[in-house]
């Protein structure tokens, strides 16, 4: 299984931020989109990721000051990418070696969709599931 696999399923909309936008923001849009990261755009580069990781440590540092910092002071600026090509195995491999729960994809480059440890565990009880199905099946065709 690789990225591309994952992402034919749940699609390549990635929600962005400009650098200059304020913490305060980036956390209204976090919880409007229901997420736990944007990646920081500026154009069609890829510049850092802001997660809800950087957000609470930035509180948690300057307090209520914090809200009105901008993201590219806080921001994950040595974010680790992946390609579609990449396999699942290897993803899983980068998120527990760096610590990190999103990854931007980039194909060419460019922004092609971002992955996450919800994803990656989906992927792996969906294949898991499959193999048990197919074991079950197996054992009840060899037993008649």
């Amino acid at each position: 299984m690789t990225v591309k696999t994952i992402l034919r399923h749940k699609g390549t909309a990635v929600s962005t931020i400009e650098p200059e936008a304020s913490i305060s923001r980036a956390a209204h849009w976090l919880c409007l989109k229901k997420i736990g990261a944007l990646v920081v755009t500026k154009g069609k580069a890829v510049l850092g990721l802001i997660s809800e990781r950087e957000i609470v440590h930035a509180f948690s540092r300057n307090g209520e000051a914090a809200a009105l910092m901008r993201v590219n002071e806080v921001m994950n600026s040595h974010v680790i990418t992946v390609s579609p090509e990449d396999s699942i195995s290897r993803v899983m491999k980068l998120m527990t070696q760096h610590r990190v729960r999103h990854m931007p994809v980039l194909r060419d480059g460019e922004l092609a969709g971002i992955i996450s440890i919800g994803d990656v565990v989906k992927s792996r009880l969906d294949d898991l599931e499959l193999e048990s199905n197919t074991l079950r099946d197996a054992y009840i065709a060899a037993r008649h």
